[in-house]
């Protein structure tokens, strides 16, 4: 299938949504809260007001509606389990492509044990894949389809997840090889929610992936999360350099702190949960998520030539 394409937005990076904090107790500020999101309403509708305005409420309400979902799944679960959380401080910026750099909490204290924290890092992804999917449907329905040679140079092309692919197929069917579809801006909502589960499923450090794997592998799960850390380097070095500001920050959390209580069984499950979750991040991450850029050694290789 060929790259999605969306008019109006730009390169730009998307942060992870959250490193949990296990050293102090932090207390939330709801007003402090409650001004961040209603600013990342602004910014995200800001950043899509090129579409027209009812498109850019679609945009920014199918966003934050992800993200929303996302934090409040880690949140709930979090207290749900007596471990100390801040409600979601949201991020606002100004600047396409997504109007925002997501959201994040902080957890105070250790996590008790093995079972609390595959709950807690696990619910982010599965409460936002509620939403995702039908925000995707949805979205795709209200997109149009065009002739690949009438996109011009300001289309921005998207990289193809395999769950968004899928999702593609099934609403809109096999595209004919001359055709493209030209996404509604709610399906870009998607798209980057989409983008942003998989990067915080990568089973490293004390991202989502990263709590969960711990808790399915313990002590071992080192040897897991090197292997998925090396696969994002080798994409960042020959295929797609806009990773390395992520390989870089997980190079410096990889090591994932234990629980008060490591030896409670998991539970089979847990167990299957968690491999669902591991074939979530593999169908929904994006290798190059955008139609341009390249790897560092291609981009060495070719600054040679010209030289």
């Amino acid at each position: 299938m060929r790259p999605f394409h969306f008019p109006v937005f730009t390169k730009s990076r998307w942060q992870s949504d959250a490193y949990p904090l296990y050293r102090t107790e932090r207390k939330s500020k709801p007003w402090v809260n409650a001004l961040l999101f209603a600013l990342t309403c602004l910014t995200t509708f800001f950043v899509a007001t090129g579409e027209g305005w009812v498109r850019a409420l679609m945009y920014s309400g199918g966003i934050m509606g992800i993200l929303l979902a996302h934090e409040m799944g880690h949140y709930l679960t979090a207290k749900k389990n007596g471990v100390e959380a801040t409600l979601p401080y949201f991020i606002p910026i100004p600047f396409p492509p997504f109007g925002t750099m997501g959201a994040v909490i902080k957890m105070g204290g250790r996590i008790p044990n093995r079972r609390a924290l595959f709950d807690i890092g696990a619910a982010g992804p599965l409460s936002g894949l509620c939403v995702i999917i039908p925000v995707i449907i949805v979205g795709l329905k209200l997109s149009r389809m065009v002739e690949t040679a009438a996109l011009d140079e300001s289309t921005l092309s998207l990289g193809d997840s395999m769950l968004f692919v899928l999702l593609s197929r099934i609403v809109l069917g096999e595209l004919p090889p001359d055709k493209d579809i030209l996404l509604h801006p709610l399906a870009f909502a998607g798209w980057a929610g989409l983008l942003v589960t998989a990067l915080n499923l990568l089973p490293v450090g004390q991202l989502d992936g990263g709590h969960i794997v711990y808790s399915l592998f313990r002590k071992k799960s080192r040897w897991v999360s090197a292997l998925f850390y090396g696969m994002l380097v080798a994409v960042c070095l020959f295929f797609y350099f806009g990773w390395f500001l992520m390989a870089l920050i997980l190079l410096l959390i990889r090591k994932h702190p234990p629980t008060l209580d490591d030896d409670m069984p998991l539970g089979p499950e847990r167990m299957v949960l968690g491999a669902f979750m591991l074939a979530v991040f593999l169908l929904s991450f994006t290798p190059v998520p955008f139609g341009f850029g390249e790897g560092l050694i291609p981009m060495l290789i070719k600054g040679l030539h010209l030289r």
